[in-house]
């Protein structure tokens, strides 16, 4: 048999380069995560949010480390902690953008290698019997968090990501198995496109101090499967509360430690509620809220 004219088989490559890529876009594209996947059914206006875990119990221990983080994980339907790199690229769970409030060290944690971070004191501040105790890598945390069947994590990345640094992350959450039981979060749009490029399977939520007045569109654009706000934003918003969870969308509320604002926020039917007192909310809860 002879050979197809020269123009028919560029055309028949063509159109074998097209179908081929067709099918690798077709196997790449994400499975959706959905909100109630992570956090379960949204709540309606009275119903008791789950309680998170502020940097860990930051009541009983040291924000952002092991004891807070583990007292939280035991205890806690989520819990909440922040990341950042190091200067040779190693995420570690901190939060403000210097050291000195913790450590007495004025430098930031990117100015400093992982070794130099591990010899820093996060606990003597809080009280002599933390003496000693170290910033935690995000490796050990998961590795703690991947120990306890039932525990669950909000992990903000604290300002701005590029690909590799959340390759970093994403590749210890999936090397601890951790997929669906980590989300992600971050203040910075920046980090959340680049989640969106880099992570598309790994739930992420956008942290905002104020809701526009619809902002589901927002959220489908960025791929979000909830927000992260403050209670003066839901309550001057309670219509996108409504819009959100109308869209499948969850609403968390930061970082509300009175009763008033719980009561406040529950009566809406916010998700979940970040606080730095979480055996006094749940405590809150078993009261106002009985058999949670």
């Amino acid at each position: 048999m002879s050979p197809p004219p020269r123009g028919v088989r560029v055309s028949l490559a063509s159109l074998a380069a097209a179908l081929l890529a067709g099918l690798l876009l077709f196997a790449q594209v994400p499975p959706t995560v959905y909100a109630i996947d992570v956090f379960g059914a949204l709540r309606e206006p009275g119903e008791p949010a789950f309680t998170v875990g502020h940097r860990g119990d930051r009541a009983a221990a040291p924000e952002n480390t092991m004891p807070s983080l583990e007292l939280a994980m035991d205890e806690l339907a989520f819990v909440e902690t922040d990341v950042q790199l190091t200067s040779d690229g190693v995420p570690v769970l901190f939060h403000d953008t210097t050291l000195e409030r913790i450590t007495g060290d004025t430098r930031s944690i990117g100015e400093l290698d992982a070794a130099a971070v591990e010899r820093l004191d996060a606990g003597a501040w809080y009280g002599a019997e933390f003496a000693g105790t170290r910033v935690p890598t995000l490796d050990a945390f998961l590795e703690a968090l991947a120990e306890r069947d039932e525990a669950r994590a909000l992990i903000e990345l604290k300002a701005d990501w590029g690909a590799e640094g959340i390759r970093a992350v994403t590749g210890l959450i999936e090397r601890h198995g951790l997929r669906g039981r980590v989300v992600l979060q971050s203040f910075s749009l920046e980090t959340l496109f680049a989640l969106q490029r880099v992570a598309p399977t790994i739930p992420r939520i956008m942290l905002i101090r104020e809701l526009p007045a619809n902002p589901v569109p927002m959220a489908e654009r960025l791929g979000v499967i909830g927000f992260g706000t403050t209670a003066a934003s839901v309550t001057a918003q309670p219509g996108a509360l409504v819009a959100l969870h109308d869209a499948g969308i969850a609403v968390l509320c930061y970082t509300l430690n009175s009763h008033e604002h719980w009561e406040e926020v529950s009566a809406l039917g916010v998700d979940g509620i970040i606080t730095d007192e979480p055996s006094e909310l749940d405590d809150w809860l078993a009261v106002t809220a009985p058999g949670t």
